[in-house]
């Protein structure tokens, strides 16, 4: 059976098992399972949900955006985001590469997460804000560039969600497996899903 598992990525961990340069972690530091293989990615300075698979069909589903699988993050961001930025980010902003789809986007109290290692590096006059975004693109460094695009640069970026998959109870640089259909069901059906199936425990990475 196809094998699905979800990974909390710390911050400066590479999404990829191997070619490391000296001194940087990749995911073979944390996960010590054979044949599977991130399905999409995260940047190197973001943290947060990776789900790795050895279906390459499932692999390739989750990380087309053609077939719309939501991706939420919550973002740290700096000053205070009015409501014209916030509409921007949600009927689309205009990149380089092109204008964004439609996102849904709202402010929300600083979450209860885990301290970044190394923290982030904040300025005391200037106030700072979280917001959560979700959107069904994936395009390289997507979301630091729309909150740049608004005039709100990105302090700190978790993905917290892909699907009806999060990171609830789960620890940074610790993974959990997951049945495939967790995925499969949503792919099928434009209905959001009613709850997130999570596995008996949690595994720590390797230390």
């Amino acid at each position: 059976m196809p094998r699905l598992i979800a990974f909390n990525k710390p911050f400066g961990v590479l999404t990829q098992f191997s070619g490391g340069a000296e001194g940087r972690a990749t995911l073979a530091d944390h996960i010590d399972v054979k044949g599977v293989y991130p399905a999409g990615r995260l940047d190197r300075d973001s943290e947060g949900l990776l789900l790795l698979t050895d279906d390459g069909t499932l692999q390739a589903r989750i990380a087309d955006p053609k077939h719309k699988l939501k991706k939420t993050y919550l973002i740290q961001v700096e000053r205070l985001p009015d409501e014209a930025a916030l509409q921007a980010l949600a009927k689309g902003v205009e990149l380089k590469d092109g204008r964004t789809q439609p996102a849904l986007v709202r402010r929300i109290d600083p979450p209860e997460l885990w301290p970044r290692i190394p923290p982030v590096r904040e300025r005391k006059s200037v106030p700072d804000c979280w917001i959560e975004l979700t959107i069904t693109e994936g395009r390289n460094r997507q979301v630091r560039r729309m909150t740049a695009a608004v005039g709100h640069p990105t302090l700190r970026l978790v993905r917290w969600r892909i699907g009806p998959v999060s990171l609830a109870g789960l620890a940074p640089g610790a993974w959990m497996e997951l049945s495939p259909t967790v995925i499969w069901d949503q792919l099928r059906t434009s209905k959001p899903a009613s709850r997130t199936r999570r596995p008996a425990r949690a595994r720590r990475g390797k230390p």
